[in-house]
């Protein structure tokens, strides 16, 4: 009930409740493995690695497997990771041209904030260099098809 105001009389006495709820931007609501579907959000892109022997990984969280670099797969902020209610889901990744790719969230980035970790494959699908380390982008939920 984002931006609503109620209003209730006690005993003659206005008293004014007001219910805010701020959809503050990338920041789910979950509730029963459910989260709020999010559109657009900045975020900072990072390169990840998804396949195993590569520094500081392990299996991705969501499936307790490896993947290869050479899927379109990504990790998520813990936020945005929503304990798991994103696993398994798309995601649309859109550089600073509005270039989509679509990707599978694998893996939580913990200790990470705002960061979408992405493989290799998607670096190379932006031809963008890895050694940037870094990039802005927007990511968008896709709905599951009903």
């Amino acid at each position: 009930m984002a931006g609503t105001t109620k209003v209730a009389v006690v005993l003659g006495i206005a008293l004014l409740f007001l219910q805010v709820s701020c959809a503050v931007s990338g920041r789910p609501t979950v509730t029963e493995g459910k989260f709020e579907l999010r559109q657009n959000v900045p975020a900072t892109m990072t390169v990840n690695g998804f396949q195993q022997g590569e520094t500081g990984g392990g299996p991705a969280s969501c499936d307790g497997q490896f993947h290869s670099d050479d899927d379109f797969v990504v990790s998520l902020s813990s936020e945005w990771y929503a304990g798991g209610a994103r696993c398994g889901k798309l995601i649309r990744l859109a550089n600073s041209g509005n270039i989509h790719i679509s990707a599978v969230v694998v893996d939580e980035c913990a200790g990470c904030d705002n960061e979408v970790g992405a493989s290799m494959h998607i670096w190379k699908n932006y031809n963008l260099d890895p050694s940037v380390g870094q990039v802005d982008i927007k990511w968008s939920d896709v709905p599951d098809e009903a």
